[in-house]
Formats: structure tokens, sequence, C-alpha cells
């Protein structure tokens, strides 16, 4: 009895209303308009998307690699904006404020404090291409390999310490940026976001928008501190 009842229910349930059977709704509302005509034009809107030049053929893998860069160069390149400013900053006090070298030593020494106390964890969480892609950028917006930056702003020994860890991952930190050389793919992406159509070229590739680097500060807060103070 207690079958029979069930199975009347879901015949029920299964019965057409007005002659008609009733579906769920999915998808969603579209936008309409009617013309003078009386017809209804339905419209929407799509997703940007990227169209790739011809004669670019990459292998499976290489492709592999070409997106992986795609996503690391989203990731760093914020970094390496950020940079900028803050080198250049650091130069302009550096030719304005300091007289001695004890002064210019203990203000490299804040800024290097600064930086780790903004920086150090996010650098921590990069991976080793993430950190390397960095470098390269780093010396593109800055006009410096790493080699340069570690001998300008600290010494000759801790640039060579940092070189024989480089070489070690199998970088070399006297490498200069080279945009029609080694570098290209990453020039490439740099002009793609410059152009202002790195959101729409990203989602064409992962299906989805980029997720947005948050730089923690753009400038810093180090000054020059002279004897006695």
């Amino acid at each position: 009895m207690k079958r029979t009842i069930i199975l009347l229910i879901l015949v029920l349930c299964a019965v057409p209303v007005n002659g008609q059977t009733k579906r769920k709704v999915t998808g969603y509302p579209m936008y309409f308009q009617v013309d003078e005509h009386g017809d209804t034009v339905f419209f929407d809107t799509l997703d940007p998307v990227w169209i790739f030049p011809r004669g670019r053929k990459m292998k499976d893998g290489d492709w592999r690699k070409y997106y992986k860069l795609v996503y690391n160069f989203n990731k760093v390149y914020p970094y390496a904006l950020v940079g900028r400013k803050m080198m250049a900053q650091v130069d302009s006090i550096l030719a304005a404020d300091v007289t001695k070298r004890s002064e210019r030593n203990r203000y490299i020494n804040d800024v290097e404090k600064e930086l780790l106390r903004l920086f150090e964890d996010d650098i921590k969480n990069m991976t080793v291409n993430q950190g390397m892609v960095l470098l390269r950028l780093v010396d593109r917006e800055c006009g410096l390999s790493g080699y340069d930056i570690i001998k300008t702003y600290e010494s000759g020994f801790a640039a060579a310490f940092w070189q024989l860890v480089a070489k070690l991952f199998s970088h070399d930190l006297k490498t200069r940026y080279d945009p029609k050389g080694n570098d290209a793919k990453i020039e490439e992406l740099v002009n793609i976001w410059d152009s202002g159509k790195w959101n729409s070229f990203y989602y064409s590739i992962f299906m989805e928008y980029p997720q947005k680097t948050v730089i923690a500060a753009e400038r810093l807060n180090s000054q020059v501190r002279k004897k006695g103070h």
C-alpha cells in the first residue's frame, strides 16, 4: 500500500499543468530591445578574449612553460614596479641628504630593515621561478642587475655571496635583461600589461581574471639619521 501511494505521488508530479510540463528555469536573464518592426532582439555582453598572432607555434610543453610564465609574471611584476619607485626614492635621498659614509651606511641599513619588514613574508612565499622572473623585471625597471644592486647598496662581498647562491639555482645575477633575446617573452608580457589589455589576455589563457597582487607600501619611511640623533 505504501509503495502504491509513493508511485501515485510520482505520477501526479509528472502530470503536465495546462498541457505543459513544469521545468526548472536555468541560465540568466538577457537584455532585449523591440525594434521598429515589433521584433524582439536579444543581446548580451561577452567576456573579452585575446587573439594570438599568426606564426606562434609552440609544442605542448612550451605552452605549459609559457602559461607558468604568465602566472608568475602576474604575481611579481607589481613588486618590480614598486621597487623602481623605492630605488628612485633612495637615490634621491642619498644625493640630497647624505654627506658622510657613516650616514649612508645607517640609512641603507634602515632601508634594508624596512624592506624586510614590508616584503620578507611575500618573498619567502614565492617559488624559485617567481624569484628569477622578479630579478629579470627588477633589472628591466631599475636598470641594474641583481649583482649590481647588491654591490651598489651593500658591498662587493655581499654581491659575490649572493651571486654564488644564485648559481646554485642555475642563475647568474650578473646577467643583464635582454628584451630581444632571452627575456623576449617577459618583454612581450610587459608590453601587454602597459597596453591595458592584461586582464583580457590573462582571461583568455586561464578563463578567469588575474588575482591582483596587493603591495604593502609604495614608499619608504626611512630617513637619513645624522650623528647624535
